[in-house]
């Protein structure tokens, strides 16, 4: 699956996410969202600055850049970016992310209701 933007109008996030997989399954979560889809954490950072996202979902372990430089990168651009870490290595590996600027992070597997919670909370902040 390639970079691609879904335009639904509630509020705009970019997934930062490899697997497609993963992708898949975090764009049918999100399917009443506008999204926009980064592979690498370099990407991310570029579309990062021409989408200018609501929230962002940023996975950890990233080719190219992981998710922690881009983390840092995304908010030496936007220090108001409202980055939510996901991640299947657990809470130790999400400290890192927190530490980079992450608002909060997210331990893969979860539910949709979960997810859909943690973004619109940061939706409406």
């Amino acid at each position: 699956m390639k970079e691609e933007a879904k335009l639904v109008g509630n509020g705009r996030i970019l997934i930062v996410e490899d697997d497609d997989s993963i992708v898949e399954i975090l764009s049918l979560m999100l399917s009443d969202y506008d999204f926009v889809i980064a592979k690498d954490g370099g990407k991310a950072v570029q579309l990062y600055k021409i989408y200018k996202p609501d929230v962002v979902l940023m996975d950890l372990v990233l080719p190219v850049m992981n998710g922690i430089e881009a983390t840092k990168k995304i908010l030496e651009t936007d220090p108001d970016a409202k980055i939510i870490g996901v991640t299947a290595f657990g809470r130790k590996l999400g400290k890192d992310l927190l530490e980079a600027g992450a608002l909060e992070i997210m331990i893969k597997p979860f539910r949709k209701k979960d997810l859909v919670g943690v973004v619109e909370k940061y939706l409406n902040r």
